[in-house]
């Protein structure tokens, strides 16, 4: 068994879109409407590694966001607290340092956490 990708249901499909492709540094893949009142975008990492993002145009997304957090390994900790509080991205933990890794936490325009991490 595999991983596939990750689904997050979004509220606002162009503000999430921009997030993860300017802040996390993910491709549009896809991008179709299966059915009217719903949008599907897949954006990669260039290494298999997907997250699916659907926007229903005829229903509310999800309202709890709690417990979900996606982690993203980064070459540089201090480089990329630069570049989320050039964009105005409120760090929400953090950052740590353990033996092994640093990191710190966001959220994205729709709540889910997400982890950059360095290893060490």
């Amino acid at each position: 068994m595999n991983f596939c990708w990750c689904t997050i249901t979004t509220q606002n499909l162009e503000a999430s879109i921009r997030f993860y492709t300017e802040t996390i540094g993910l491709a549009i893949t896809s991008r179709f409407s299966p059915r009217p009142g719903m949008e599907i975008v897949f954006m990669d990492d260039l290494k298999g590694n997907q997250i699916e993002l659907i926007n229903y145009t005829d229903k509310p997304a999800p309202a709890s966001r709690e417990g979900l957090t996606i982690g993203f390994e980064v070459n540089s900790l201090e480089d990329t607290l630069a570049l989320v509080g050039m964009k105005g991205i409120p760090v929400t933990e953090g950052p740590y340092n353990t033996p092994k890794v640093k990191y710190f936490f966001v959220r994205d325009p729709d709540g889910i956490g997400v982890q950059f991490v360095e290893k060490l």
